[in-house]
């Protein structure tokens, strides 16, 4: 950024009573890592960049350091990396007066784009559907459950005998949406201070569970909107005396949350998924996009399902899918075609949840469909009725286990072609820790099940 756009920017903060920012990036499980800075700090990381210990990519999501990372430990001596700020990411903080916040990309020693930082990763793959002559917009819906609890109770209660917002099974309901009409007002409203503008939000089926259709937008906007969407809807709950969860599978007797990402492409202004001529048929775009992701999707899956509950949630009659499937309106299978023949035509993925790290999910999506595109690659016949029952080899079997995707995504070459060689080491490092903490995890259903009995 240039110096004097720098004291522009700074001159008009000051000018609307500014005085502090927020700066920061998110790490490879979708964590928000960042700290404040004064008005002059500012400048400075405007102007050249900041530095920001590089630890953030040596832990995982509790803070405990992997055995096995490269591109950061002791080894390296968890050095600084280098955090440059995204001016467009500028918006204001409207439950912290007086503040904004900016969003960083990171760059690695060389000054080109650190491996594990998840923006870059997308920015990367935006960058060749760009020289393929496409640009993407995307948007996420997320499902999350919201309790009666604070952090301290969450922790006291050890996450168990939690009392949700309201009780019952009332999915699509106006009532217990009325019921907390300030909630919703806040979400609605403070969202869109917040430029992550809601285009629905409702009622799921189960207590206190609630959907949010986040608008659509240019790819890096929309996987930013999605990502701060989480973090903001913590904030918001707790302003409420509230907790949120955006775990896949927060309660075995429960539905999961969904975090479905749609699609479309376009070209020289126009939505290449969209054939007005032929309402009835698949685009040739569409068709080997959509023929990518299902090729790649069993290799994928650990990009897309990132954490060891996200398979709690892939089990028959729960909506979410078992199998590398598609089908026109067909919500059993991975990806659902909505809208064809119309300006609106999309891809909705359906196999993501809401514990995804948005920028990576959304860059493997991105990824898997220009690779179809790219090469040909033709879909297998789409499916009717009931999606999730594996019919021929045409159809796989998803992974079930973040261990068996984790191994997938690890012998895949073309997962290193669409993502890069040193982000998918990376992420299989991390992934692999996370397949060994839970190994040696005692649980509370092994308790229950053996403690008297055997």
């Amino acid at each position: 950024m240039t110096a004097s756009t720098s004291e522009k920017l700074l001159s008009d903060l000051e000018a609307r009573g500014i005085t502090r920012a927020k700066i920061g990036g998110f790490d490879i499980d979708g964590i928000l890592r960042g700290k404040y800075v004064s008005l002059e700090k500012l400048k400075s990381a405007l102007g050249s960049g900041f530095g920001f210990c590089d630890v953030i990519f040596g832990w995982d999501i509790a803070d405990v350091l992997y055995d096995n990372a490269k591109v950061t430990g002791w080894h390296t001596g968890y050095p600084d990396a280098h955090a440059v700020l995204d001016p467009s990411t500028l918006r204001d903080l409207p439950w912290e007066p007086n503040t904004v916040a900016l969003l960083a990309d990171f760059r690695d020693e060389r000054g080109g784009p650190h491996p594990a930082c998840p923006r870059s990763l997308l920015r990367s793959v935006i960058a060749k559907g760009e020289r393929m002559g496409y640009s993407a917009k995307l948007s996420c819906e997320f499902e999350f459950f919201l309790f009666e609890e604070t952090p301290r109770s969450l922790h006291e209660k050890r996450f168990a005998g939690l009392t949700p917002l309201s009780p019952g099974m009332f999915g699509y309901s106006w009532v217990r949406a009325g019921q907390n009409k300030q909630l919703m007002a806040d979400i609605l409203d403070q969202m869109r201070a917040f430029d992550v503008e809601i285009e629905g939000l409702h009622t799921e089926t189960g207590p206190g569970v609630y959907e949010a259709a986040i608008r659509y937008d240019d790819a890096l906007r929309a996987a930013d909107k999605a990502a701060l969407f989480k973090v903001a809807m913590k904030q918001i709950a707790q302003e409420h005396g509230l907790s949120v969860t955006f775990m896949a599978k927060w309660n075995a007797e429960l539905p999961g949350s969904s975090g479905h990402l749609h699609q479309s492409l376009w070209k020289d202004g126009r939505n290449v998924f969209d054939d007005a001529s032929a309402p009835d048929r698949v685009p040739a775009a569409l068709r080997h996009y959509v023929g990518g992701q299902i090729a790649l999707m069993p290799e994928l899956t650990a990009l897309y399902s990132p954490t060891i509950n996200a398979y709690k949630r892939y089990v028959p009659g729960v909506w979410a899918p078992l199998t590398a499937s598609w089908g026109v309106e067909n919500r059993t299978a991975a990806i659902r075609l909505i809208g064809l023949g119309t300006p609106g035509a999309r891809v909705e993925y359906r196999q993501t949840a809401a514990d995804i790290n948005p920028y990576v999910a959304m860059a493997a999506c991105l990824g898997a469909g220009l690779h179809g595109i790219e090469h040909g690659v033709e879909p297998p016949p789409q499916a009717a009725g009931d999606a999730s029952v594996v019919v021929d080899s045409s159809r796989l079997a998803l992974p079930r286990t973040l261990a068996d995707a984790t191994r997938l995504l690890a012998d895949s070459q073309r997962a290193r072609e669409i993502l890069g060689e040193r982000f998918v080491d990376h992420y299989v490092r991390t992934r692999d820790w996370e397949v060994r903490q839970y190994e040696r995890a005692v649980t509370d259903w092994e308790l229950k099940r053996y403690f008297e009995a055997v």
